[in-house]
């Protein structure tokens, strides 16, 4: 079956893999329809990816449809035929987090693409718990972005805004896009933070969003925004050390800042003011099932959309010679998607 393997950063393999073992119980073995291409992806080609080895086969953010289900697989939820989402979170289920319900940050946690070969190849095996059907039929692209909705919906969830918060969003790339349509499922209108020209035109044209340019003075844009206060609620996707410093500066007192992006090192911030304002300061990882039918549910009602991050896609012995005109941010591309039916 055709699979891509990344062997080492800037090098991608097209080859033939052999085919997964039939699924046992409690698996389901699926054929991959469409494999999204997300920051961790390109982390990685880079050689820039934390929790990472070579050569892996990525891909995590997948619509994929059943075709068996293990033998003795109980309480299914899916059958053959049907076509889901998958939430690639693999936990362990015992350790502390996980008895809590924080699935997300499970003490021995596996996810696809990352620290095991994920789903770029055509048929795969997963934990049958781990896919999601959709209430109703959602293309095959569509269901490749809602792992990286959920990301941005966990991130929201984390913050806990309450009716009337501002909120700001730094970075606009799909995990800042899905932090934004988390923030409007809860009738939340956010500012968005970005320092691409190309980005900041395609927020305010596309997705009808109040911009500031961070390449300028933040906090006069925001005041401007916001009646001359300053966001409740900061959100940073870039994992950038000067971005996520300058966001203690950037809430309101009182305020909560959620870092969902990450830096390979060490942040600083200067304490008196962090205690000054009383700042709650998140981290957000991954998300939870809840997370995907919460997400689901809002794509079913229209509360959120990414058909706007969509521009076509790519035959998977293409990928090799298209990565790298994904890496630029000005090429306006948002979420890139492999057609394995191509």
């Amino acid at each position: 079956m055709k699979a891509l393997r990344l062997n080492e950063p800037g090098k991608f393999e097209f080859f033939q893999a052999p085919e997964p073992a039939a699924p046992q119980a409690g698996e389901a073995l699926v054929r991959v329809l469409r494999t999204g291409i997300c920051g961790t992806d390109l982390h990685a080609y880079r050689g820039k990816q934390p929790f990472f080895t070579y050569p892996r086969i990525l891909g995590h953010e997948l619509g994929v449809e059943v075709l068996a289900l293990g033998a003795g697989t109980p309480g299914a939820t899916v059958q053959p035929g049907d076509v889901c989402c998958v939430e690639p979170f693999l936990n362990c289920g015992k350790c502390p987090a996980c008895r809590r319900g924080k699935t997300n940050c499970c003490e021995s946690l596996k996810t696809l693409g990352v620290h095991i070969d994920g789903a770029m190849q055509e048929r795969y095996v997963l934990p049958a718990h781990k896919l999601h059907k959709p209430a109703s039929a959602l293309r095959p692209e569509q269901l490749a972005t809602v792992e990286p909705l959920c990301i941005g919906s966990h991130a929201v969830w984390r913050a806990q805004p309450e009716a009337g918060d501002s909120l700001l969003v730094i970075g606009a790339g799909p995990i800042g896009l899905a932090v934004v349509e988390a923030s409007r499922a809860l009738g939340i209108e956010p500012v968005l933070a970005e320092v691409s020209d190309s980005r900041l035109g395609f927020c305010a044209r596309q997705v009808k969003l109040r911009t500031v340019d961070a390449r300028r003075d933040v906090k006069e844009q925001l005041r401007a925004l916001l009646g001359g206060e300053l966001p409740r609620v900061v959100v940073d996707c870039t994992g950038n050390k000067q971005s996520m410093e300058a966001c203690f500066e950037l809430v309101a007192h009182g305020g909560k800042v959620v870092f969902v992006g990450i830096h390979l090192g060490d942040l600083s911030f200067y304490n008196p003011n962090y205690h000054a304002r009383e700042i709650t300061l998140l981290s957000s990882r991954n998300a939870t099932a809840e997370d995907f039918r919460r997400v689901l549910d809002n794509l079913a009602t229209g509360r959120s959309s990414s058909d706007y991050w969509l521009a076509g896609s790519t035959a998977p012995e293409d990928v090799p010679a298209e990565f790298p005109k994904w890496l630029d941010v000005e090429a306006g591309i948002i979420k890139p998607v492999i057609n394995w039916e191509a």
